[in-house]
């Protein structure tokens, strides 16, 4: 009977990814959001051999040259995003800056969410007065405006690319708090969560191997829609002077680079912020239909 049993759950995982990839190819709004993540991030990989300049190199006598597409002759126009107002290539450098956004969304995620996971759990187990002091924590993290909290940090401690990650991981980690104190509320009581306690389980062990893999479908979809949060608000910070070295090239610091130029070279602006807009958009995809995914009262799957 026990080989039965294991051979069964067996056989659900092994179908689990089929089902799921099925699912996905069935909705056209996440395979557009899928693509286009995936799209990103094989720039982000591949950005030095897709580059054709190197993204740091000043051209004072080719600055502010427009696209290819735009020029009248393109053959004298080799940049294909043009170039901005240092001459560097713009196309080179919105290849690198996918790099930045990605590790610096996923870092800050990653972060946010042990921090956020284990402060929600804690939370939503043993309740009272942790309950009571991780709910506090939550409401004054949200009773301050992100831009002005994350100013304030990085005008004490300074700017720099780890603190940059400290401050947008700080500015995510209620999401997750809030989300797993609630999913735990209401597994903590749950027939398999007893039947670890009779056979002698830790509340460590309950709490991590029988709690949190039942919380992590809606954990991910939280994961994807903070992620396109994160790049948004990187984005934000390096458009007000707060993100990482002038030096590194980030789709924000180029927006706030071009804003000067807003109407005699409207490309370097524009063409990051577009870059910038379809990698939200993409990652928003993705997380909608996660959550129509997870959501047991859709027929997704």
């Amino acid at each position: 009977m026990e080989s039965t049993s294991s051979s069964n759950i067996a056989l659900l995982r092994e179908r689990r990814l089929p089902r799921f990839l099925k699912a996905l190819f069935s909705s056209p709004a996440g395979m557009v959001g899928a693509l286009i993540m995936l799209t990103v991030v094989l720039v982000a990989i591949l950005a030095p051999q897709l580059s054709p300049y190197d993204a740091d190199k000043l051209a004072m006598r080719s600055r502010l040259k427009p696209p290819s597409f735009q020029a009248l002759n393109p053959g004298e126009a080799p940049h294909f995003f043009g170039t901005d107002s240092m001459g560097r290539d713009l196309f080179s450098r919105v290849l690198f800056g996918a790099r930045i956004s990605l590790l610096l969304g996923l870092t800050a995620s990653l972060l946010g969410a042990v921090f956020g996971v284990t402060l929600g759990m804690l939370s939503g187990y043993y309740g009272g007065r942790v309950d009571s002091i991780v709910s506090w924590l939550i409401n004054v993290q949200m009773a301050f405006p992100f831009t002005l909290l994350a100013i304030f940090i990085i005008a004490i401690f300074g700017g720099g690319f780890v603190k940059l990650i400290t401050v947008l991981a700080w500015a995510t980690w209620v999401n997750y708090a809030r989300i797993m104190r609630g999913q735990v509320i209401a597994i903590k009581d749950s027939d398999y969560v007893h039947a670890a306690y009779a056979m002698g389980a830790r509340p460590t062990r309950v709490m991590f191997l029988h709690i949190l893999p039942n919380a992590v479908s809606p954990l991910t979809v939280v994961a994807t829609f903070t992620f396109a949060s994160v790049i948004l608000q990187e984005a934000a910070l390096s458009f007000l002077g707060l993100g990482v070295d002038i030096r590194i090239p980030t789709w924000g610091s180029m927006i706030s680079d071009g804003r000067s130029y807003l109407q005699t070279a409207w490309w370097i602006a524009t063409l990051p912020g577009i870059a910038l807009l379809i990698t939200a958009l993409g990652a928003n995809l993705v997380g909608d239909w996660l959550r129509d995914y997870f959501d047991p009262r859709l027929s997704v799957q």
